[in-house]
This record gives structure tokens, C-alpha cells and sequence, in this order.
């Protein structure tokens, strides 16, 4: 408690001396790129020319903070726990607490609440995705030369064709649509009756690659391919977002040979899963080393968001879990592995987010960023590569309007700054504030996992008084969030309610449309797929506007 309230109250002084957005730069002068030799040739440093790195971007879905073995899990990840341990650990990087979110955020460097994906997911019978005028990380990567290609889950929308992967900037699409489905045969069900196929090859269904196969190992084969077809002199951006560990809980059989000792049922076929994936990973290290990519390439890795007790994933020691903004929907897994990398082996601790990779590779692939647009991203490489302090000194983790409000939220809990009913939460310097309803509370420790089924009864929680809508912590000091300070820094809670209120300002109108009955595969050749065609909207607006005409001349002749 004494350490809270110590690094507490050097954070009020921090804020109130330093403001919301300056870091102290520490006078750290411009260092040198490392020299790096390719496998084939010659190969120069970073920023030298012709030396555009190979990027590799590999998102898990719904991993834990704490399912990865150098985070004390009991579930072996020997890859990542070397790739890691090689490369510089993130342990302050954030990302969304859902799947659409983070994508759209990645992709494009801003906030939810400058696209209008700020409510939940993109669901697969909505008509809605990313929006058209959003600039993507794959278009600017091609505009200097890379070859880009995606494979695994898409999840940003796909009811119009101009939504689809390839549109939006990717030489190559091979993978899902929707944001879960079967690991086998790809199909997913969004409601009783409403059933499709959604495994894609580019723009078409991949009924050729519907043999059976896992999707895990599929997209690993899928990622081979592309290596050994490509050139290594010529810079390739591969994006793998892999549907492990989310939910189905499903695994080849083989996987399950070192955890049969655990009895909860979710929590082994989740281990079978992430030891599948982690094989995966190590099988695409291996193809980048044989084909002439490594020692130019930059392997990024991080989790989505935050894992769902329910589904087997442990956030531990973290609260919370997945579609939450408590640390555990939130904080993820992440690293970066590269021979580039000035400190290999370190541990990076400044703020990061997922917004920043935008920036980050867009500069380090020698690219531009348009002053006309508005990113919320920083470039992060030297805080990583060098060890430098992050330009980021804020997040802002979301606010979303129209959110189950908080029953007991107002304008005055907010000191006429904020409603806190509205379900929101940001991040400054130590400071972490939530307003609204922040979603399922419980720590889940790993004895919850220990029987057959899910045990709540091992769940710590926190009783706070009725009609609480305003939690104020310090990070740094209680990264589990156990001590609520907001009624003892209230000057703090306004400082970062103003803070909300000024993003608020910047936020564009919520897209989250009714479903639309058209979306059915079965309207679609049992596909999930496009369903809004322009053209035909077009043509009917045309034919309307000529009954009309002809309508209205005759009118005309039987009045003469």
C-alpha cells in the first residue's frame, strides 16, 4: 500500500509538472542502425538503401497474458519462449480487449473512435468493415515496393467486395472471413439456420483446400508456399493472423500428449491448441531461414486481446478477461525477434500500442505517411531496437457511446467533465482511468482450471459500493488494478476525464448497422461472402426514377 500511494502521488506530480503528451527525452542523441548480412548477398542496415526489411506480423487470437511459458504458464511455448527471449519482450503493450478492433487498429494506426468501429465486433451478417477511406498498412507497404500477403482471419468486413483483403491492399488473401468458425471444415454457423462455408482464396471460396485439414497447419503450408515462391531480394510484408487459440476448442490429437494431467477440459484442449501453434510459428522461422528471409526480416508477434476463462485462456495475475478494459482484456502477449534489433535480449517496459506498428513499419520500410492523415500511432522502432523512451505517453483504450450504459452513471459522478455512465477507459503516463460498465471483474488464478469443469469458487472479487462508475489506478505501481485511488486523487479523475472529453471531440458517428437478410449463404452458393452489389442498387434507383418519369408524363398528357 505505502508503494501505491509513493509512485501515486509522483504521478499526480508527473502529470501536473508535465502535461498529457511530452516524454523527458533523457537527451539521447541519434544512434547507428546495426549492419546486418543477408543469407543471399549482400545486406545492408536498416535505412541504408535497397535494404527494406522483410516484415512478418503474427497475431494470435484470444491468447492470455499468462499462456506463454515466460510468463510462468504451465503450458510449453519453447518457440516463442526463444524467439522472445532472442528478440525484446514487451511488457507494457496494449492492445484492443475484441478481434475487430485490434485488426482495425493495427491496419490502420488510428483509434476505434476515428473509424467508427468503437461498439464491439464487425458481426457477419452486418453490412459493415473497415471504411473505404482509411488508408491501410499492406497499400502504403506496396507503394515502395513490398509484395503483400495475408493469410489467416480477416474479420473487418466483407459484405461489399471493395471490403474484401485484396482490396484493401494485398496481393494475396488465403483464409476466413468471419471471426470463428470450424478449424476443419470452415464452416460457422451465426444463428440457427444461417450457415456458411468461409474458407477464401483471394476473392473466391477455396473449395479445393477443403480437405480436412487444420487450419493451423494449413496456414503455416499456405505461408511456406509463399516464401519459396517469392524472391528474398525483394522485400515481402506477410501478415498471419491465425484463428488459435479462439474458441472452438479444437486440436489434432497429437497435441494432447503433455497435458493430460490437466482435468479442466477447456484448459487442455486450449494447451493442445497453443502447442500447435506454437510448433507453427517455429515452422515459419525455420522457411524464412531456408529461403533466404531472416537476417533481413522482422518477425513481430502479439495476441489480439486478453483470454476468455470460459475457453481456457488464463490472464493471471492480471483481472479481467477478454472484452473487458481491466489489464487482463487489454495487456498482451508481444515481441519483436529480429537480427536487426540493436538490444537483442532485453526487456522493453516504455508504452507501446498496437496502433504504433502502423507508423513503425511504414518508416522502416522507407514508406511515407501522408501528412493528411490523422494516425494515433508513434514510431516505436528505437524505443525497441534501441531502448530509447516511447514518444507514447497516453492510450487511449475506447470510448463507446452506445455500450450498456452504467445504471448509476452521470454527469455529476464525472464532475460535470464526463457522463460516466458511457463505458470508457484511457491510459496516462502511470494512470489508468475506466468509466461506465468495464465489463467481468474477477482475477481467475490457475486453481480455477484445476477441475473438471469451470470453478468460480477459486475467483477473487471485489465488492465496490452500488453505483460506483469512476476506477482510478496506478499501473506502474498495482499493474493488477487491486486499489482503487479515484476518491483519493480526484484531481487526477479530472485531469483524465478532460482527457476523454477532448478524444470524445475527435470521435466519428458509430457504424454498427442491423443485420442485413440478404447476408444468408444460403443466398450465396452456401458461402459467407459479398451480398451488397452496387450496381444492382444502382440499376433499381435508375429504373425507379424512369417509372417515375413515366409516370409523371403520363400524368401530364391525361391533365392536357
Amino acid at each position: 500500500m505505502l508503494a501505491v500511494g509513493v509512485l501515486a502521488g509522483l504521478s499526480v506530480l508527473s502529470l501536473l509538472t508535465y502535461g498529457y503528451l511530452s516524454w523527458d527525452s533523457l537527451g539521447l542523441g541519434p544512434g547507428e542502425t546495426e549492419a546486418t548480412r543477408s543469407e543471399l548477398g549482400e545486406g545492408p542496415g536498416v535505412g541504408d538503401p535497397g535494404s527494406q526489411p522483410h516484415i512478418v506480423f503474427i497475431l494470435a487470437d484470444d491468447q492470455g497474458f499468462r499462456d506463454v511459458g515466460y510468463h510462468g504458464s504451465e503450458i510449453r511455448t519453447p518457440t516463442l519462449d526463444k524467439l522472445a527471449a532472442e528478440g525484446v519482450k514487451l511488457e507494457n503493450y496494449y492492445v484492443q480487449p475484441m478481434c475487430t478492433p485490434s485488426r482495425s487498429q493495427f491496419i490502420t494506426g488510428k483509434y476505434q473512435i476515428h473509424t467508427g468501429l468503437q461498439h464491439s465486433i464487425i458481426r457477419p451478417t452486418q453490412p459493415n468493415c473497415l471504411p473505404l477511406d482509411n488508408v491501410t498498412l499492406p497499400q502504403k507497404l506496396k507503394e515502395v515496393g513490398y509484395s503483400t500477403h495475408m493469410v489467416g482471419k480477416w474479420h473487418l468486413g466483407f459484405y461489399r467486395r471493395e471490403c474484401m483483403p485484396t482490396q484493401r491492399g494485398f496481393d494475396t488473401f488465403f483464409g476466413s472471413l468471419l471471426g470463428s468458425g470450424d478449424y476443419y471444415t470452415h464452416f460457422k454457423c451465426d444463428s440457427p439456420g444461417i450457415c456458411g462455408y468461409d474458407l477464401y482464396e483471394n476473392d473466391n471460396a477455396a473449395w479445393d483446400h477443403d480437405n480436412g485439414i487444420y487450419s493451423t497447419q494449413m496456414y503455416t503450408q499456405k505461408v511456406q508456399q509463399i516464401l519459396a515462391s517469392h524472391n528474398p531480394r525483394k522485400p515481402i510484408f506477410l501478415y498471419i493472423a491465425y484463428q488459435a487459440v479462439h474458441s472452438p476448442l479444437q486440436a489434432p490429437g497429437k497435441y494432447f500428449e503433455h497435458y493430460r494431467s490437466i482435468n479442466n477440459i477447456n484448459r487442455r484442449r486450449y494447451a493442445a491448441m497453443l502447442a500447435c501453434l506454437d510448433e507453427a510459428i517455429n515452422n515459419v522461422t525455420l522457411a524464412l531461414k531456408k529461403y533466404g528471409y531472416y537476417e533481413n526480416s522482422i518477425i513481430i508477434y502479439s495476441s489480439d486481446n486478453g483470454g476468455q476463462p470460459m475457453a481456457g485462456g488464463s490472464n493471471w495475475p492480471l483481472r479481467g478477461s477478454k472484452g473487458t478494459y481491466w489489464e487482463g482484456g487489454i495487456r498482451a502477449v508481444g515481441f519483436v525477434h529480429s537480427p536487426l534489433l540493436k538490444n537483442k535480449g532485453s526487456v522493453c517496459k516504455e508504452l507501446v500500442h498496437i496502433t504504433d506498428w502502423f507508423p513503425t513499419l511504414i518508416t522502416l520500410a522507407e514508406g511515407q505517411i501522408d501528412e493528411d492523415i490523422q494516425l494515433d500511432g508513434y514510431d516505436i522502432w528505437e524505443t525497441i531496437s534501441e531502448g530509447r523512451r516511447s514518444p507514447r505517453v497516453d492510450i487511449l483504450h475506447n470510448i463507446d457511446p452506445i455500450y450498456t450504459k452504467a445504471k448509476n452513471g452521470s454527469w455529476a459522478a464525472g464532475y460535470g467533465i464526463w457522463n460516466t455512465a458511457i463505458q470508457s477507459a484511457i491510459r496516462v503516463n502511470h494512470w489508468k482511468l475506466l468509466t461506465g460498465n468495464p465489463g467481468y471483474s474477477d482475477w481467475v488464478p490457475p486453481q480455477a482450471f484445476s477441475n473438471a469443469g469451470p470453478n468460480r469458487w477459486h475467483n477473487e472479487r471485489v465488492s465496490w459500493s452500488a453505483g460506483k462508475t469512476v476506477w482510478l489506478f496506478n499501473i506502474t505501481a498495482d499493474p493488477y488494478e487491486r486499489v482503487d485511488l479515484s476518491t483519493r486523487y480526484p484531481d487526477v479523475v479530472k485531469q483524465l476525464l478532460r482527457r476523454l472529453s477532448q478524444f470524445n471531440k475527435t470521435a466519428v458517428p458509430v457504424r454498427y448497422p442491423p443485420k442485413d437478410p440478404r447476408s444468408n449463404p444460403k443466398l450465396n452458393g452456401g458461402v459467407w461472402g459479398p451480398w451488397f452489389k452496387e450496381d444492382e442498387k444502382k440499376k433499381k434507383l435508375d429504373k425507379s426514377k424512369g417509372a417515375n418519369k413515366q409516370k409523371k408524363n403520363k400524368n401530364k398528357k391525361k391533365a392536357n
